[in-house]
């Protein structure tokens, strides 16, 4: 019962994006682009600007990119040895490579673990849309139609506003910069952010339609996502030097479903784009089962 009074608040935001989208019908893209290009960067801003960086944001630094790097090789070799193209092998990076926590994990840890949880949350959140940004979109361009090449696609990683607000972010941080009252403004698009993004992800998924997937590819993507992630996340956390509570929200934020920033990456790049689809919908329904199986066996 504990786990499931966690799920529901969760759960309750995606419905009311999917039930809104299901009667209003209304420009899902925009919405996106409203949290991914104005509000997130602010939370971006405020994190790295009131974080201490020391060496446990090392260590995050560390988590994701092992996790990510992880995943990759094992999708690479799947596709090798079944000898699918470029254009699937990006398309089950951005289904499998890429955990959704920002959407989805950032609110059950905050309904989880409370403010202290949220602290690391918020700084793994902030770094996973950094790498969903760099290396998400670099493998969306990279596995387009539209014969983007390696120069291209890296180009693309300097469109992304996060960047910025991290830089700033780290930058403001190291010079001790008063913002003073401009802080307010700051904190209330901030603030702003996890809703958003929570409601958008609801509206996204009523959007989703099952059609002309590889259902093998999708297989492999699920359990991926659902299953190994988490597996290869607490193989990680193993060896570092981080207190338990830490360790806990890594594994668990491993298991959370595909990123839903990567379907709008494969919508806007045409790549895999229904099976990218799939595996955000389906982890996402299929986590309600998987996840508090995590979060028991975590905590």
């Amino acid at each position: 019962m504990f786990i499931l009074s966690i799920m529901l608040p969760i759960f309750f935001v995606f419905v009311v994006g999917y039930i809104a989208q299901s009667f209003l019908k209304l420009e899902t893209v925009m919405i996106s682009r409203l949290a991914i290009y104005i509000l997130v960067p602010f939370l971006v801003f405020r994190t790295f600007y009131l974080q201490t960086i020391d060496s446990s944001f090392m260590y995050f630094i560390i988590f994701l990119l092992g996790l990510c790097f992880l995943s990759i090789l094992f999708i690479t070799l799947f596709t090798k040895v079944l000898k699918y193209s470029e254009e699937q092998r990006c398309g089950l990076i951005l289904s499998s490579a890429f955990m959704n926590n920002g959407n989805y994990g950032t609110p059950l840890v905050l309904f989880l673990f409370g403010p202290e949880g949220m602290k690391v949350a918020i700084v793994l959140m902030v770094l996973q849309q950094l790498l969903m940004s760099t290396l998400g979109v670099y493998y969306a361009a990279k596995g387009s139609p539209f014969n983007v090449g390696s120069i291209d696609a890296a180009g693309q990683i300097l469109r992304m506003p996060m960047i910025y607000g991290a830089t700033l972010g780290i930058v403001f941080n190291w010079l001790n910069i008063p913002l003073g009252t401009l802080m307010k403004g700051i904190d209330f698009m901030a603030d702003a952010a996890i809703p958003v993004i929570m409601i958008a992800l609801g509206m996204q998924l009523a959007n989703m339609t099952i059609r002309k997937v590889d259902w093998k590819l999708l297989s492999f993507s699920l359990s991926m996502r659902l299953m190994l992630s988490p597996l290869l996340a607490l193989f990680i956390v193993w060896q570092l030097p981080l207190d338990e509570l830490t360790k806990q929200i890594m594994v668990i934020v491993a298991a959370t479903p595909t990123a839903a920033n990567t379907t709008m990456y494969a919508i806007q790049f045409r790549v895999q784009e229904n099976n990218v689809s799939a595996a955000t919908l389906i982890s996402t329904v299929l986590s309600l089962v998987t996840v508090p199986v995590v979060i028991y066996l975590m905590t």
